[in-house]
């Protein structure tokens, strides 16, 4: 079964399909009904419940509050490497056995990482959702590895990262703008880890890793589908509320990111590259520490500047100036700590990454000089809805944002009333926005080309 494993270094159509609360939950109505409900369960166990009764199913999804981000120094990788080995087995459910089981019963089962949490998720019918919870919460305590299963998973990681960083040009030269745009914060190295780190990762370090993260007070499970809180609240309390604690209240004391005190500007080139690609990066906020009113504005940015083929950027190099094959720009909120702002592009065949990128900064200047008119607005608006309107058809996207908005320091309140807030978006919201990212703020510049080894 192919898992999801980590969230990083995706290619660029990809990024634009992440998860962020301005396509899930943007839109110019109202937010529907209440906010789901949550409790919390006596060993410090968040619940939250997002009933749909279209169909007899139900996403069940438990949410650890630790990621790549809060790894120990000289072992990056570690969070992603344990989500490996959840798979692995306990004393009661033999190693590879936990999707096979969910398989059997009709469902599908998978996993991710991202730098402030980790997750594991199934969807089945609603009648088997005892037999998950009992599993999961099996796997919470009782998981069981031994070198024999944990070094040939451990290869198994390395390949990984070969076949998605190391063999792929494109993630590498975004690997390579993180680390220059965030510094020694952890957000600017690959989820997935430094390949020498990941070598030297052992049976002890994951069981250390499990025993001080993987803890019901860091915790949450989210289920979402055919059932309401009073059915869900005695199933919790019988898998999870019986598990004890087994390690202190985590408190993340991370260091704040040092920006890069000037431009950065990167080249690689890989005899493997056909077509050209520009890329940058800038610092932004994320949704917790952007100013309230200002959350929802980056996403409604990103969508006037460069998100589909109304946005300026591509009208203005692809339609009318034929300089671009593609342009994209997308807004990464979804962190706990600092967030960014990107912005991509394609030459047409025989065009050149310069005159590319004197357009592209040519449109930002009659952004930040002519502001924007109530027609991009309102249709940036209007896509937005259309895009929530479609993920709202898919419990399990649902579910994902939710758990997402909660890891990375929103409330379910927060969450719920987003459509409005994306409703009430001003131009000159979207125009502080737009000088907070673009105005004195420096960026990281990449520019992938065909050729020897960079």
């Amino acid at each position: 079964m192919t898992r999801l494993r980590y969230l990083a270094a995706l290619p660029f159509a990809a990024l634009l399909l992440a998860v962020g609360l301005g396509l899930i939950f943007g839109g110019s109505g109202k937010a529907a009904g209440s906010p789901p409900e949550s409790f919390t369960l006596s060993n410090g166990m968040n619940v939250l419940v997002i009933p749909d009764h279209r169909a007899p199913v139900v996403t069940h999804m438990v949410w650890y509050a630790v990621g790549a981000a809060d790894e120990t120094p000289g072992k990056t990788g570690l969070a992603h490497f344990l989500e490996h080995l959840m798979f692995k087995g306990t004393e009661k459910i033999a190693p590879g056995e936990f999707s096979r089981i969910v398989a059997h019963n009709g469902g599908q089962d998978n996993a991710f990482t991202h730098f402030d949490f980790t997750a594991y998720f199934q969807v089945i019918a609603k009648d088997r959702l005892p037999l998950i919870m009992e599993m999961e919460a099996d796997r919470m305590t009782n998981l069981v590895l031994t070198d024999a299963e944990v070094l040939p998973e451990r290869d198994v990681v390395m390949e990984e990262r070969r076949m998605r960083i190391e063999n792929n040009p494109v993630a590498m030269l975004q690997s390579d703008m993180g680390t220059a745009l965030y510094g020694g914060h952890p957000y600017g190295r690959d989820i997935i880890g430094h390949m020498e780190e990941i070598a030297g990762l052992t049976t002890e370090d994951a069981l250390d890793f499990y025993a001080r993260f993987y803890t019901p007070s860091n915790a949450t499970l989210i289920v979402a589908g055919d059932i309401t809180a009073a059915e869900l609240r005695p199933l919790a309390e019988k898998y999870y509320g019986v598990i004890a604690e087994r390690a202190p209240t985590f408190i993340r004391d991370r260091a704040q990111a040092i920006w890069p005190e000037e431009d950065v500007r990167l080249e690689r080139r890989d005899p493997r590259v056909t077509q050209a690609t520009w890329i940058r990066f800038l610092p932004a906020p994320s949704y917790r520490k952007a100013e309230p009113k200002d959350q929802p504005a980056f996403d409604v940015l990103a969508e006037i500047l460069g998100r589909g083929t109304t946005s300026r950027l591509y009208r203005a190099l692809v339609v009318e100036q034929g300089i671009a094959s593609g342009v994209q720009s997308w807004y990464e909120g979804n962190r706990l700590d600092d967030g960014r702002f990107g912005i991509y592009a394609l030459p047409r065949v025989g065009g050149d990454l310069a005159s590319l990128e004197a357009a592209i900064e040519a449109e930002i200047a009659r952004l930040l000089a002519g502001g924007v008119d109530d027609e991009e607005l309102a249709r940036a608006k209007t896509v937005i809805a259309a895009s929530a309107i479609y993920a709202r058809d898919s419990q399990r996207t649902m579910a994902y944002a939710y758990g997402e908005g909660l890891m990375t320091g929103l409330t379910v309140e927060q969450i719920h009333e987003w459509p409005d807030r994306v409703r009430r978006v001003t131009k000159e919201d979207v125009m502080r926005a737009a000088r907070l990212v673009f105005e004195n703020n420096p960026s990281v510049t990449g520019e992938l080309l065909p050729g020897g080894d960079s």
